[in-house]
């Protein structure tokens, strides 16, 4: 049995250590949020956060998370990730939704890093997640519209 922190909770899990973090946060732990792309780390649909570092899951075993700070798109605590959720919502920025989860956990890490990106910066953080409908124009503009509502609370 293995303990994981996901999303400031612990949970156990009893799985091989090589076993993708991807399966094991979707199939034994329940969140579904994560999604699989293409299973090859190309397209950004598995990203999530270990301390705060944008990984994709379907690459990465569960033996690299072991005792860290795993974050998925369902995470509460996330507060630029609350942000993040409204400007993806008053910017329609979803059409089928797939990659969703992965552009708003890469946000996420930009704008903890980046208080007020640039179109650079967010071209640039932005640049491994794959929009098969093409909504990079309304994802940068939500970036933006989050980055001012975090700077009004």
């Amino acid at each position: 049995m293995q303990t994981l922190t996901i999303n400031g909770k612990d949970v156990q899990v009893d799985v091989p250590d090589e076993m993708p973090l991807l399966w094991v946060i979707r199939d034994f732990v329940g969140l579904t949020g994560t999604k699989f792309g293409c299973g090859v780390a190309q397209c950004g649909a598995c990203s999530i956060m270990i301390d705060g570092v944008v990984v994709r899951s379907c690459s990465t075993p569960i033996s690299l998370a072991k005792g860290k700070q795993i974050t998925t798109v369902e995470s509460e605590s996330e507060k630029n990730l609350v942000f993040l959720r409204q400007a993806w919502r008053l910017n329609n920025v979803p059409q089928c939704g797939y990659c969703q989860s992965g552009q708003l956990i890469s946000a996420a890490a930009l704008l903890a890093e980046k208080e007020t990106p640039t179109d650079e910066d967010i071209d640039n953080a932005m640049s491994g997640n794959i929009c098969r409908c093409g909504t990079y124009v309304r994802i940068k503009q939500a970036i933006k519209d989050a980055a001012e509502l975090k700077k009004q609370q």
